[in-house]
């Protein structure tokens, strides 16, 4: 005698029972359409001022973006989750020769992390229904994570640009599957917390927040210490480096809803390494392409590579 299929709000109750079992803060799942909530329209606005600096691909792929169904062939739902990765690791402010990594940057790369999960969620989703199809994605193709985490209820949009989760914080990372089998959608839209507040605005020691939730990325110290190309800083930047040599936590570290409620993050692989939890110039310096390789395998720090990392600590120390 075979079981009876599953109908779709058992399905659904399952997916997301799975996912917090896989260790998801939270979990949301809304319909593959194209975005209605203005989203396109701001995206559309922020490119036109030219916010987007050098970062090509944030244009290519523009009418992928407006339709996350155009990303997987038959997609009916999106589920969106989000992963803790904060961690308590604090730099001595004291320490002169000790540098500043991102928190998100400290451990193994997010991308293996969330899409490793996701695939988990992916083929259990299979064992329930063997005819489903997906595809996994964080932060990985031309798709409009944040816009989506909101319609499925898992925070609202910061003034620094970052999702909060309610009774959380914002240190997550975001990741989506989409599948081909319809589902029940959440609809309840998690209010906008941030009130008067403007402390992410005005600890930005470059002003890259023009206007809430609004990022220049000409002026944003992450941008330039991650995915600028060049040999050098403009001095408007590089006199407001304060240490930071990847990435930038500033306007996170001083959100009060993280201040209040984020927690450390029960992910290991998140965990800092030996060079990312106290770095100093010396030790960066001095590395050279073999061991540079070894001790950023599988870490966003491999991004500018050896040379742009080290370009920014010359330019954050000299």
């Amino acid at each position: 005698m075979t079981a009876s299929p599953l109908t779709q709000t058992e399905l659904t109750r399952l997916i997301k029972e799975k996912a917090l079992a896989l260790g998801f803060a939270k979990v949301g799942i809304v319909p593959a359409e194209p975005f209605r909530n203005g989203a396109v329209e701001r995206l559309q606005t922020w490119l036109s001022q030219g916010f987007q600096a050098d970062m090509a691909w944030m244009v290519s792929h523009y009418d992928k973006r407006k339709d996350p169904a155009s990303l997987m062939e038959g997609t009916r739902s999106i589920v969106c989750v989000a992963l803790n990765y904060f961690n308590t690791d604090a730099y001595d402010s004291q320490d002169a020769k000790e540098l500043k990594i991102a928190k998100y940057a400290r451990g193994t790369d997010y991308h293996y992390v969330v899409k490793d999960r996701l695939k988990e969620l992916l083929a259990y989703v299979q064992t329930l229904q063997p005819d489903v199809q997906g595809r996994a994605l964080t932060d990985s193709a031309p798709i409009m994570e944040k816009p989506l985490a909101v319609q499925a209820g898992l925070g609202w949009m910061g003034k620094n640009g970052n999702l909060i989760l309610p009774g959380m914080g914002s240190f997550f990372f975001l990741g989506e599957l989409l599948l081909d089998v319809a589902l029940d959608y959440d609809t309840t839209v998690v209010p906008d917390q941030c009130g008067s507040c403007r402390r992410c605005i005005e600890a930005c020691p470059t002003e890259a927040i023009v206007e809430p939730t609004v990022v220049d990325a000409n002026r944003c110290i992450a941008y330039w210490t991650i995915e600028y190309k060049g040999e050098q800083f403009p001095a408007t930047i590089r006199e407001h480096l304060n240490g930071w040599v990847f990435g930038c936590d500033i306007c996170q570290d001083v959100c009060p809803w993280n201040i209040k409620f984020a927690r450390p993050t029960e992910e290991a692989a998140f965990q800092p390494r030996s060079l990312t939890r106290h770095p100093h110039r010396e030790t960066l310096m001095a590395l050279d392409e073999e061991q540079f390789r070894e001790a950023f395998r599988k870490s966003p720090i491999k991004r500018p590579k050896l040379a742009g990392l080290q370009r920014n600590v010359r330019m954050a120390t000299e």
